[in-house]
């Protein structure tokens, strides 16, 4: 019997031990689902910071360097229907030159040329409305060309431009001048208040037949303007702002004697989702406001007093295609010859669109000669 108990005992031993492993390995799994749940958690949590933090530190950024950042001389005008637009004046003396940016950038690339020619006279830059520190507002509910001209066009911007220079008591006439988009608005401004503008200078000027271009389309839409769009987009997520922490985007203007001021009010603008949705809806609505050009000269003719100015390069970009310069070239040629046939043509040698910080001394050097040659007419008088 007792033989019988340990033989039965030995034989049950080993059947509880085999109990016990599938227990054991039933806690091992436990704990690997566990650490790979702490794992997810852990995931999901950095990617919260990631989508979530940085969008807020920007815009609490932004509203800090909104008021920090406003040039000292500049000033904020009410040009009335709820709009409010940023004026920077430097110099004194007349004539006043007016300077009007390129599509989509603020009064920031004037930056060494006011400096140049402020030493002769008054020069003034804005930003138009939506861009840099000109902040659009509530749509405005008015009547007429707050109706008739969309935002974001020509009509408008010249609307805008005309009032802007009412209210802060520009001195007329004044020397007018445009690159690109401004060169657009420089022209319908010119026709329309043509007594007031004394020389109109157009700087890489768009010509309004492009867009009849189905390549220059494309280009213009389905590369420039998405690039735009992924600009803004990364203004709004903050990414723009950690990039230029990390050197990876830098600002236009940062060669010469630009001041820190001037460089982080720049990080500024490309870290403001305000400032990119504008320039987005510049580039969009360029068409429509070449179409208003166009219309716009064909019924009011320019005042033969009024001396116009062409300034280009060698190319209208450097980084696009070269039958695109080419065609965009032979348009602003035939546009030239057909609407400005005194004007003067000069050219810059190794330069494009973005001649005006760049080199910026080629344009100065023009500028100048018109303030001289206008200042020795008053004196005469």
């Amino acid at each position: 019997m007792r033989r019988r108990t340990e033989a039965q005992a030995s034989n049950t031993e080993p059947v509880h031990a085999d109990r016990k492993e599938p227990h054991q390995k039933v806690q091992s799994r436990g704990g690997g689902r566990g650490s790979y749940g702490s794992v997810l958690l852990t995931v999901g949590k950095c990617l919260l910071v990631i989508i979530f933090v940085p969008p807020f530190l920007n815009y609490a950024s932004l509203q800090r360097e909104g008021q920090m950042l406003l040039p000292k001389d500049g000033q904020i005008v009410d040009v009335g229907l709820g709009q409010k637009m940023h004026l920077l004046c430097k110099g004194q003396g007349q004539p006043v030159v007016i300077l009007d940016a390129p599509t989509g950038m603020s009064s920031e690339v004037w930056f060494h040329v006011q400096e140049s020619v402020a030493t002769l006279t008054k020069v003034c830059t804005f930003d138009r409305m939506g861009l840099g520190f000109s902040r659009r507002l509530l749509p405005n509910e008015t009547t007429g060309t707050e109706k008739v001209w969309g935002v974001s066009t020509t009509g408008r911007m010249v609307d805008d431009l005309h009032r802007l220079l009412q209210a802060a008591a520009i001195a007329k006439p004044f020397i007018l001048v445009g690159s690109e988009l401004g060169a657009l608005n420089g022209r319908f401004y010119s026709h329309i208040h043509d007594v007031q503008v004394s020389d109109l200078v157009l700087i890489d000027p768009i010509p309004e037949d492009a867009f009849e271009d189905e390549q220059w389309t494309q280009y213009w839409y389905g590369k420039l303007l998405p690039s735009l769009q992924a600009r803004q987009f990364s203004a709004a997520t903050g990414l723009s702002r950690m990039l230029l922490i990390l050197g990876v985007i830098e600002p236009t203007l940062k060669e010469g004697n630009v001041s820190e001021e001037v460089i982080q009010r720049q990080k500024y603008l490309l870290s403001n989702p305000a400032h990119q949705s504008s320039a987005v809806d510049e580039h969009y609505f360029v068409n429509e406001s070449a179409s208003q050009v166009r219309d716009i000269t064909k019924y009011k003719p320019l005042s033969s007093s009024t001396s116009v100015s062409v300034i280009t390069g060698d190319y209208f970009d450097q980084q696009i295609p070269e039958h695109l310069n080419r065609m965009v070239a032979e348009l602003q040629k035939k546009f030239l010859e057909e609407s400005y046939p005194s004007a003067n043509h000069i050219h810059i040698k190794g330069a494009d669109r973005r001649m005006i910080y760049k080199k910026p001394s080629a344009i100065s050097q023009h500028l100048r000669k018109l303030v001289s040659r206008r200042q020795a007419k008053q004196q005469s008088e």
